[in-house]
């Protein structure tokens, strides 16, 4: 497994991180053991980086499974949902969000505690309700680094990105990117990477890779925005295994975000350990050639209106 340092953090972690949400959540559907299992298999496969949140139902999972591990052998990231029933929570209920993970996550600290899925409208009342209390609690030892993570799937352009980053307020944060919208090569990463911000990427393998139909759908509204590149169709993305450059688009996928200049750690995430093993391997796998970059530069570099959901 390859090593990064994850931005001003200091800290070194795997390439490739277990995201412990998503469709598959770890596997939790098939109960607690199960989905710990997968968390040590991710462990004994080279993953140091382990992303959970609140919100999943798996924070008690991945407690279980980095069970008796020294802490610092690897890296925990979680988040608190910063909107309840009752609409925006207070300072406190995010403490008592963070005390649970703690709890679940059977340890004294948190490396990264994400404020999750923070939309730009609400931004304001990050910096007035939220910040003040995760600065807190780093003082206090509970939460070593701040983060924050988008809500890529409705916020393709990256606005909340736009807004915050100038501030350069948060030591991690967790963007959308992959092929169908590489977007975040413009408007997230150029600024990360001068504030040397750590990166997460998610979204780099969602349904649109892996289901004929969802591509579709997808390409169709590129056309429609009038973002694609010449000539782009559903079928614009064969090349990429027809040609030999990788065994799978999931392959392909992977690679293309991984070797993304700013990014540090590529999630992936699955309940089933075979599953795990080819993605981490294809995390791990050389950059594409230079002419597929290229080339997917001109089909999709100026997309934002998808996430690939």
């Amino acid at each position: 497994m390859q090593t990064t340092t994850l931005g001003r953090t200091g800290l070194t972690v795997s390439v490739a991180g277990l995201g412990c949400g998503g469709f598959s959540r770890i596997g939790i559907t098939q109960g607690l053991t199960h989905a710990a299992g997968i968390v040590r298999a991710a462990f004994d496969e080279g993953v140091t980086f382990f992303d959970t949140a609140a919100v999943y139902g798996t924070q008690e999972a991945v407690g279980a499974g980095l069970a008796g591990l020294p802490r610092d052998k690897y890296v925990l990231s979680t988040k608190f949902a910063y909107r309840g029933p009752a609409g925006l929570i207070t300072a406190e209920k995010a403490g008592e969000s963070l005390a649970e993970s703690l709890r679940f996550l059977k340890t004294d600290y948190i490396d990264v505690f994400h404020i999750h899925a923070l939309n730009a409208a609400d931004y304001g009342y990050a910096l007035d309700t939220l910040l003040p209390f995760l600065q807190k609690a780093k003082e206090q030892g509970k939460i070593r680094f701040l983060g924050v993570t988008e809500q890529f799937a409705v916020d393709t352009s990256h606005e909340m990105f736009k807004i915050s980053l100038p501030d350069n307020l948060f030591d991690v944060i967790m963007t959308g990117y992959n092929i169908l919208n590489p977007s975040a090569a413009k408007s997230v990463l150029p600024l990360a990477i001068k504030n040397n911000t750590g990166v997460l990427n998610m979204f780099a393998v969602r349904s649109a890779l892996h289901n004929p139909e969802q591509l579709k759908i997808d390409i169709s509204r590129i056309l429609e925005r009038g973002q694609g590149g010449e000539n782009l169709n559903e079928n614009s993305l064969e090349f990429l295994t027809k040609d030999g450059l990788a065994q799978s688009l999931t392959e392909a996928a992977y690679r293309f975000c991984r070797h993304t200049a700013g990014i540090s750690v590529t999630l992936t995430g699955t309940g089933n350990i075979e599953h795990l093993r080819e993605n981490l391997k294809a995390i791990n796998e050389a950059p594409l050639p230079e002419f597929a970059l290229e080339k997917l530069a001109k089909l999709f570099g100026n997309v934002d209106c998808v996430s690939g959901q």
